[in-house]
This record gives C-alpha cells, sequence and structure tokens, in this order.
C-alpha cells in the first residue's frame, strides 16, 4: 500500500514538473515572439520606411505595412499556439530544447531578414515603374 501511495506521489509530481517545464517552453516562445515582433515593426518603420520614402511619393512603404499585418502577425500567432501545443504534450525538455532553439533561430531570421528583403524587393519593384 504505501509503495503505492509512493508511486502515486512520484508520477503526480512529474506531472506537475512536466505541466511547469511546458509553460516555460510557452512562456519562452510568447517571449521570443513578442521581442520579435518589436524589432521587425522597429527596422520595419525606421529603416524600411525611410528607404522606401526617399525613393519618391510611392504607395510602396504603405503596401509593406499592409503585409506586416496580413502575414507577419498571423504567422507569429501560429507559431505561438505552435508551441502552446508542444509545451502542453508532456514532451519532455531534452526533446523540446533543440527544436525550440531552431524554431526560435529561424524566427530571428526572419524577423531581421524580412524588413531588409522587403525592402530590396520594394526598391527593385519601384525601380521597374
Amino acid at each position: 500500500m504505501a509503495k503505492a501511495l509512493a508511486d502515486t506521489s512520484h508520477t503526480q509530481k512529474r506531472a506537475e514538473q512536466a505541466e511547469h517545464s511546458g509553460t516555460a517552453w510557452h512562456r519562452k516562445a510568447s517571449d521570443h515572439i513578442a521581442y520579435g515582433l518589436l524589432v521587425y515593426t522597429g527596422m520595419h518603420i525606421f529603416w524600411t520606411m525611410t528607404q522606401l520614402k526617399s525613393s519618391g511619393g510611392s504607395v510602396l512603404p504603405y503596401f509593406a505595412l499592409v503585409v506586416l499585418v496580413i502575414a507577419i502577425i498571423p504567422g507569429c500567432r501560429y507559431l505561438e499556439r505552435r508551441w502552446e501545443q508542444l509545451a502542453a504534450s508532456g514532451v519532455d525538455d531534452a526533446t523540446l530544447a533543440p527544436m525550440f532553439r531552431k524554431e526560435m533561430g529561424l524566427f530571428w531570421l526572419c524577423a531581421i531578414g524580412l524588413p531588409i528583403g522587403l525592402t530590396l524587393l520594394f526598391k527593385g519593384v519601384a525601380a521597374l515603374f
């Protein structure tokens, strides 16, 4: 009887630890996404918009803001929901850690690279017209 109670409490402790570590992964992903959106938006406003406005009075900077709203925010929300589900699934930290580093690295690459890529794309389109 004592062994059964000890096994139950041990299982309960592991479940609580998994739940706590799961929320930690979700919280970390949410923090990365929030900071990434701030960096993306800051770069978009202060760098991309100034670069595109210097090329003449065009609607392209405003189109770039539409791209921000239509494509970026839902993509970030998808990534956040994915980590919420992964965290709730009870997968152990050893499995989640490399996935987290890989996905957040790709996320930061996009958060920094996308404004630069959009700027080059829109400047190229502006040069054609």
